[in-house]
């Protein structure tokens, strides 16, 4: 029986399109696809493409990332899962590109590891709004264990004063992939390095955890120490950088040579300014360099008007022309 049933499951994968080296990968990484049963897997194919509405295109990649996805009982297992994923998402494609992001999210229970994560995150203060916006934008979130992964990031994250006001639920709403990530190999090294190597303050450090929880995801060695690196060969002191990285975070995770130097190349090279300017201004480095800081400063300076960059780039494009009485020839005709 296990023969004519192994048979059967190659005859389905050959007949979908999979290569032999494929199979064989997907039956190492799924011991039941022996004893699966082809109908079965047919049933459940034709499910995530007719119901669930996966690209035919995507379900190899889908099958091959989750092998374990054939074997399941539809009603038992998947249908109740898309059900309950559906009535998190508000886009009609949200569960299909959660499913094809994270295929195994569709492996776990409903009842053993959906709901209970879901509790756990309103527990910790997340709108019940928020909740399909986090699992389905980082549907992996539904593999870490509560007890041994979830709660430690929850902890340290208390330790760094966020314990208040729903303040970590907040964090994960804005960044869930921050759950993810270490505590000891990559949280606590980042935010230790914004102590002791960058200067922030306890309210410093929390408050780039609030708003740019991304920052403390990247590598010291890799990202954030070679950014301060450069912010100091630029000639700014410790005092500045640290004024800098706390008023604009993102500061330490942009590219040096795509962001940060091509801005403060035009800042002094062109524009003629002093490093001290944008210390007092750091939002200067989220500012588009060709669309925001190039065409403004073009506008500005063949009106002859002198002016901080704060007062330049700190307002939209219509505060921007009444402040300065540009009107919309001028200003477009500085564009080109």
């Amino acid at each position: 029986m296990e023969v004519t049933n192994s048979s059967s499951i190659m005859w389905f994968f050959r007949e979908k399109g999979f290569d032999e080296p494929s199979i064989d990968k997907m039956l190492r990484k799924c011991k039941q696809l022996e004893k699966a049963q082809s109908d079965v897997a047919s049933e459940n194919w034709d499910y995530l493409r007719n119901m669930v509405g996966i690209q035919e295109r995507k379900l190899p990649y889908i099958v091959s990332r989750c092998p374990k996805i054939l074997t399941l009982r539809l009603e038992e297992r998947l249908i109740p899962m898309v059900e309950c994923l559906s009535t998190l998402g508000r886009k009609p494609r949200e569960v299909a590109s959660a499913i094809t992001k994270f295929p195994p999210i569709l492996s776990h229970s409903v009842e053993e590891k959906l709901c209970p994560l879901l509790a756990f995150f309103q527990a910790l203060g997340v709108p019940e709004t928020q909740l399909g916006k986090m699992l389905l934008f980082n549907p992996r979130l539904i593999s870490y264990s509560i007890d041994t992964k979830l709660t430690l990031i929850v902890s340290f994250l208390a330790s760094l004063g966020l314990d208040q006001d729903g303040m970590i639920g907040k964090v994960l709403v804005k960044h869930p992939f921050l759950m993810g990530y270490s505590v000891e190999k990559r949280l606590r090294p980042t935010t230790e390095f914004l102590k002791s190597s960058v200067g922030l303050t306890q309210d410093g450090i929390q408050s780039v955890v609030m708003n740019f929880p991304q920052v403390v995801c990247r590598d010291v060695n890799k990202i954030l120490k070679p950014n301060h690196d450069y912010l100091k060969e630029c000639g700014f002191v410790d005092g500045q950088i640290a004024t800098m990285v706390a008023g604009y975070p993102p500061i330490l995770i942009k590219s040096i040579k795509n962001s940060l130097e091509p801005r403060i190349r035009f800042l002094v090279e062109v524009m003629g300014r002093g490093m001290d300017e944008v210390a007092s201004y750091p939002d200067f480095f989220q500012h588009g360099l060709k669309k925001k800081v190039e065409s403004r400063y073009k506008l500005v300076k063949e009106n002859n008007i002198d002016c901080s960059l704060r007062e330049m780039l700190d307002c939209n494009t219509k505060k921007f022309h009444e402040k300065f009485g540009f009107s919309e020839a001028t200003a477009s005709s500085a564009s080109f």
